[in-house]
């Protein structure tokens, strides 16, 4: 390999280094929402896999299924967190993408996949 194309790769993961951090730190910014129960109980997280909210429609307070609720809020924070990950996933692999070119098999960030 000639000093000239080992230079020219050591750029090409510089940049696409110094761009991800940027993204990382975007990531921090972007949400998503998951819901469950028709939306009764709705969850915000946001790129870096943190809740930013939760809302609990008052109807599923007033009763009695306390279970119910918990298994509406497990699934909602689930389906927010596996949405975030996607859309960290995609954010990361647009930055690596435009950089390298089409991977075969995808560019599978570590941990940013399960």
């Amino acid at each position: 390999m000639s000093k000239m194309n080992m230079a020219n790769q050591f750029n090409l993961i510089n940049k696409m280094q110094k761009e991800m951090e940027k993204v990382q730190e975007a990531l921090d910014g972007m949400t998503v929402e998951g819901s469950a129960g028709g939306g009764m109980v709705t969850v915000v997280a946001n790129g870096k896999q943190k809740i930013v909210s939760v809302s609990v429609d008052p109807e599923v307070v007033s009763g009695d299924d306390i279970e119910m609720l918990e298994d509406l809020i497990i699934a909602a924070v689930n389906q927010a967190l596996d949405k975030s990950r996607d859309m960290a996933q995609e954010e990361m692999q647009n930055v690596a993408g435009g950089l390298l070119g089409n991977i075969p098999g995808g560019l599978k960030i570590p941990g940013l996949t399960m």
